[in-house]
């Protein structure tokens, strides 16, 4: 047997390479530090094609909004629908401007606004309007200007001032009732005194007509008159004017010729339903014309 010892820990046919102590692995460059960095890097690119020329032309505009929401889509939660106004028609010769709308209508609908601090304390407010064509599109607001003390005090007897104005606040009629201090029975119309009566501006300074509390015995009963008080129509209400759970039908003041045998229209005052009755004042009106 040989007497050569054979090495342990190192694999057969490899050297180990001796380092020095303190001096960095193979590979490293000072002690401490980590690989070198890489010596370089390649060619940088040579650049981006040609940039796009531009896009076309802009979209030009967009249609007309929608004048509503389609059925079974309302607006957004939380937010109320917004009124839909008509759109105003052409002029016509010899129609006051802003009066064209009464030209293409046969019906309107007169809504008063519930108003909610006159709901909860009962203290009485200036009314106010809204007059719908038979669509449900509106064409006027209608305002009250009254003294507060006589609203509190007369109630419907007070004397006020109607202002009318179309979509863009425009004013365009004024209707007027001077207070009279026992003014409103039908026995006692005989006098201009003692009768009820309204004027109709349009344009506002410019008088166009009146209507007129005449005496009767028991039916409310009025005249229409032109500019000049000479009457051209006659309107008659009904014998009982009171509504309620017994009596929920409409009262209708039926409008005729100045003789009265040809009827030419009607105003109606609609049965709003039992708790708006009971709980306020406002009221509906509908008013239909066979002109």
């Amino acid at each position: 047997m040989s007497d050569q010892k054979p090495t342990t820990g190192q694999p057969q046919g490899y050297g180990m390479q001796q380092v020095q102590p303190g001096a960095p692995p193979p590979g490293y460059a000072q002690p401490g530090y980590g690989a070198p960095p890489q010596q370089g890097y390649g060619a940088p690119p040579q650049g981006y094609g040609a940039p796009p020329q531009g896009y076309g032309a802009p979209q030009q505009g967009y249609g007309a909004p929608p004048q509503g929401y389609a059925p079974g889509f309302g607006p957004p939660p939380g937010m109320a629908p917004q009124q839909q106004w008509a759109a105003r028609p052409d002029a016509v010769p010899g129609c006051p401007p802003g009066l064209e709308y009464l030209t293409t209508l046969d019906q309107m609908l007169v809504k008063q606004q519930v108003e909610l601090m006159e709901l909860i304390t009962g203290w009485e407010t200036s009314n106010k309007y809204k007059v719908l064509n038979s669509m449900g599109q509106q064409i006027y607001f209608a305002a009250e200007e009254s003294d507060m003390c006589m609203r509190q005090c007369c109630g419907p007897q007070r004397g006020f001032t109607i202002h009318i104005t179309d979509n863009l606040g425009q004013e365009l009629i004024q209707v007027k009732r001077e207070f009279k201090c026992c003014a409103g029975c039908c026995w006692c119309a005989s006098s201009d005194s003692i009768a009820h009566e309204i004027s109709i501006e349009a344009p506002p300074g410019q008088v166009v007509g009146y209507v007129r509390q005449e005496q009767s015995c028991w039916e409310p009963n009025y005249t229409i008159r032109d500019a000049n008080h000479e009457p051209i129509l006659r309107m008659k209400g009904p014998c009982c004017i009171i509504q309620g759970p017994c009596c929920p039908q409409d009262q209708e003041f039926i409008i005729s010729s100045e003789d009265g045998a040809n009827e030419v229209g009607k105003i109606s005052k609609q049965w709003t339903g039992l708790m708006r009755e009971a709980f306020t004042d406002a009221d509906n009106f509908g008013v239909s014309c066979k002109f």
